[in-house]
């Protein structure tokens, strides 16, 4: 971002508060990101919790009337929650409007038998839990990919690791990529590193970042973010649509998501949730709106990366020659 675009744009109730002697601190170019997307663009818009055809016509239809544009679509639930039919539906939707469709892979340690994460540490939380269920995470994604799905939620450094190895040595498309789930996300910009090294094409970090965090993590990565600009109650919650702006500044090349607080768990979902699955896909949908509203309002909406854009740019990765699992 220009210094010129940083002194464009306004930030929220500057002129009011700067009449009444209550003006903010100039902000430091040096806590700018220097980063943006290949083709150009510092942000770009996910809509998550996407959990089945159904809930993606919905979607799509929403993101239409509110012109709310889209650049990736992601599901919960998981791959092994849906039929071939229904993955085929919504690959072959998403690609007529030139959206990225994001599946999540297999078992994961909070629906697994194991007592650890009931207690009151949460221990091991998603990660797969011994050889079967990577295997599971592994089977997800071929199936997944073979029938045109380009990312892979994942939500366990080994399947990460596991996977970006099958994409290197073509068990998996090349242009596969890797999304690394919110639950597992790295809150530091060492861990932040390390996945991108892992093969992590983006990587969803928590929502309670402060500024500050998503600065040090941008100088010493490159690899796109997802941020949930409305976090779901499981993930704290947090409804930081005000500092929207500042986020893109900070954290480009950044994924906005537009999550819901207040919201039923539909994770894994079926048709006994059809209801409220619906309807928070439609109120995602809106929220993309007021946040977008927002950004126009402070003429702070500019650098969107084109739409139909997806892959990450050159990143770091461990080498993978002779790796072992």
């Amino acid at each position: 971002m220009t210094d010129a675009s940083v002194t464009a744009a306004r930030r929220p109730g500057e002129q009011a508060l700067a009449a009444l002697g209550l003006g903010a601190p100039a902000l430091n170019p040096a806590d700018a990101s220097a980063h943006s997307f290949p083709g150009g663009g510092r942000w770009r818009t996910e809509i998550p919790s996407c959990e089945g055809p159904e809930a993606l016509a919905v979607v799509l239809k929403e993101s239409s009337r509110l012109d709310v544009p889209i650049h990736r679509i992601s599901q919960g639930s998981g791959v092994w929650m849906l039929t071939d039919a229904e993955i085929t539906e919504m690959v072959e939707a998403t690609a007529a409007r030139d959206i990225e469709l994001c599946l999540f892979t297999g078992p994961r340690g909070t629906w697994d038998i194991g007592g650890s994460v009931r207690s009151d540490s949460r221990g091991a939380g998603l990660r797969a839990r011994g050889h079967d269920a990577v295997a599971g995470c592994v089977e997800d994604a071929l199936r997944a990919t073979e029938l045109g799905v380009k990312c892979l939620l994942v939500a366990d450094e080994g399947v990460l690791w596991t996977l970006h190895r099958a994409r290197e040595t073509g068990l998996l498309p090349a242009d596969t990529t890797l999304k690394v789930s919110a639950l597992i996300g790295p809150v530091n910009p060492a861990s932040y590193a390390v996945y991108e090294r892992l093969g992590a094409d983006s990587v969803n970090v928590p929502s309670d970042l402060t500024l500050d965090h998503l600065t040090e993590i941008r100088r010493v990565s490159a690899a796109p973010m997802d941020m949930y600009i409305e976090a779901p109650d499981d993930l704290g919650g947090y409804v930081r649509m005000y500092e929207v702006a500042e986020l893109i500044r900070r954290g480009a090349p950044l994924y906005l998501k537009f999550g819901l607080s207040k919201a039923p768990g539909i994770y894994p979902w079926g048709t006994h949730l059809r209801d409220v699955t619906l309807d928070t896909a439609r109120e995602r949908v809106r929220r993309g709106r007021l946040a977008l509203d927002l950004l126009a309002r402070h003429g702070a909406d500019g650098d969107m990366a084109p739409l139909g854009s997806r892959l990450p740019g050159a990143l770091n990765r461990f080498p993978t020659a002779g790796a072992t699992e």
